[in-house]
């Protein structure tokens, strides 16, 4: 009875470490972004594929999620700051409605693209565990940061970190 208990107990802990751990379908630190298409709110198609050579800040958000409106601004300002650097700002919608993203880039105004997720395909790729979330992506499609929360985007520690990726 003791060796079955024991047996049981070690064939529990195996799975629970193996459901617990890193997934490795999505995205991770070190390695390469998961490829994605999506059609941004003004009918561009952006392909991650396609973005090479640029570092792509990724960011995930929704207009009825406090935080993301609150970071907004500060993206903004770097998305002016770095455009005529090889880099690339993108947000994409999550469980949300484009109209209402429309109507809170112009309220706010934000210029960047946000792209439309339409069934959360881009979202579950990389693992999105809530919003704002946000990947950097070096120039070669490797995933370098991922943030989660709000962040002071213009603050001179985000500035350098982005610049850094662009200079490499």
């Amino acid at each position: 009875m003791k060796r079955l208990f024991s047996l049981v107990a070690i064939l529990c802990l195996t799975f629970l470490l193996v459901a617990c751990g890193p997934r490795k379908d999505v995205a991770q630190v070190g390695k390469p972004a998961p490829q994605f298409t999506l059609v941004d709110t003004k009918g561009k198609t952006w392909n991650l594929a396609e973005l090479k050579g640029k570092v792509v800040f990724l960011n995930f958000w929704a207009t009825w999620c406090p935080p993301c409106r609150e970071e907004m601004p500060s993206m903004q300002t770097v998305h002016t700051l770095m455009a005529n650097d090889s880099f690339v700002m993108l947000a994409v919608l999550n469980n949300d409605t484009p109209a209402l993203a429309d109507a809170m880039a112009a309220k706010i105004g934000t210029t960047f693209p946000i792209l439309i997720d339409p069934n959360s395909t881009v979202a579950q790729a990389y693992g999105l565990t809530g919003v704002p979330e946000t990947y950097i992506i070096d120039k070669q499609g490797v995933v370098r940061e991922k943030f989660l929360g709000s962040v002071k985007w213009n603050s001179t520690q985000s500035v350098q970190m982005l610049r850094k990726y662009v200079a490499q």
